[in-house]
């Protein structure tokens, strides 16, 4: 509201710029000829399957046309936080003048909210809707109540809820079931004793990848070991909501290998993916991606959704930090370590070369000394030879 038409068209101008700076870096930056940031050593897969929302490949230990598949096994399923706000259907306070006032806290923020009497359960979830950017918390209506979610998954999530005003309001929350939040527990608290905060958190994905247990937030899961290093996001309806087997895809190529041994195989393998770095695809499919900050596009900055352009900025800082992260890690701890190796090597050598030079010098100054030597003795036995026949004359005369 505070910028004209022509400042945020002004603007939108620079965005576009930006972009293109973008997309040139990522197709010209090259070395030897080869291009680095446009995809062309990321790892390349085959037959993804719908339960995976997208994933990237660090790195992958690959022999000469050997291919890998990738399975995870979904060992407990992502969840959302939530409390089921039961109220048998629209409001009946004890008196007209009273109102049911409570609140609710997300991960985000918290917001208080204050009803009279006969509101009706849609206007309870459209009124926490309103604020659900605020608070990280969404709400829809189910039987004879509200049911109020976190909006994300995961153990960082939590919803809590907290009774300011009963106002003679019947009821009670319920927490949802701990196997399966589309159920409820059995667990529940009356609006007349809720005497302090109720709070309920979700829940990570729980997976193994390839035999390797796997570290989770929300619906994400990670792997990091010498063969495999890589992290998948699985699918809300299909993926992460079911203890299942998925055969996620298979890697077929790709990567920048590095043989850091003697010998060449792929136990002095060393490999780094580098993903492409193009404004469409910093971001990801269920936010969107830098290039929709484009003129035009859904996140522009002149009539596009400004709440979307900001967390595509922040999920492409966040990509891009990540890879810088990475290749920096992989150039001083692996790249680094092994020249650091080569060149202690090289001393070692250097100084055995020296030393053997050395010891060569000392036997040919002595094989110099023994035949000065020789030739001293020769002489003198010559010498001595010479004297003896005019030692004999001498004698005789």
């Amino acid at each position: 509201a505070g910028l004209s038409i022509e400042e945020k068209e002004a603007n939108q101008l620079q965005v576009d710029s930006i972009l293109q700076t973008i997309d040139r870096i990522a197709e010209a930056t090259s070395f030897e000829g080869v291009k680095l940031l446009n995809g062309t050593f990321d790892f390349t897969i085959s037959a993804q399957v719908t339960e995976v929302n997208s994933f990237k490949i660090n790195a992958a230990k690959l022999s000469h046309n050997e291919t890998r598949d990738v399975e995870v096994v979904v060992t407990a399923s992502a969840q959302h936080a939530g409390l089921f706000l039961s109220t048998n259907g629209a409001l009946d306070l004890t008196a007209a003048t009273d109102t049911f006032t409570f609140e609710i806290a997300g991960s985000k923020g918290s917001r208080e909210f204050s009803f009279a009497s006969g509101t009706t359960l849609a206007s309870i979830a459209e009124a926490i809707n309103t604020f659900k950017q605020t608070t990280g918390v969404s709400a829809s209506t189910s039987g004879n109540g509200v049911v109020v979610k976190s909006i994300e998954y995961g153990s960082n999530e939590f919803v809590s809820f907290d009774i300011v005003s009963q106002g003679g309001q019947a009821g009670a929350v319920v927490l949802l079931s701990a196997g399966n939040e589309n159920d409820l527990s059995s667990t529940s608290t009356t609006f007349a004793n809720v005497n302090n905060p109720i709070r309920d958190e979700g829940q990570d994905v729980g997976a193994i990848i390839n035999g390797i247990a796997a570290t989770s937030e929300g619906r994400t899961a990670r792997i990091a070991t010498d063969f495999l290093d890589m992290e998948i996001e699985l699918d809300a309806a299909t993926g992460s909501n079911s203890l299942q087997t998925i055969s996620a895809f298979t890697i077929t190529g790709g990567g920048a290998k590095f043989n850091l041994g003697p010998q060449v195989n792929i136990t002095n393998q060393a490999s780094i993916g580098i993903q492409n770095v193009a404004s469409r695809k910093l971001g990801d499919g269920n936010v969107g991606f830098l290039n929709d900050l484009g003129s035009g596009n859904a996140a522009n900055l002149v009539d596009g959704d400004l709440e979307v352009a900001q967390k595509i900025v922040n999920l492409a800082i966040s990509s891009v930090s990540n890879l810088r992260g990475r290749i920096g890690a992989f150039q001083s701890n692996v790249i680094g370590a092994t020249s650091r190796n080569l060149g202690v090597a090289l001393e070692n050598t250097s100084a055995a070369e020296s030393s053997i030079r050395d010891t060569d010098f000392a036997a040919e100054t002595a094989e110099l000394t023994r035949s000065q030597i020789l030739v001293n003795a020769s002489t003198n036995v010559l010498g001595i030879a010479n004297q003896q026949p005019n030692s004999v004359l001498s004698l005789l005369g």
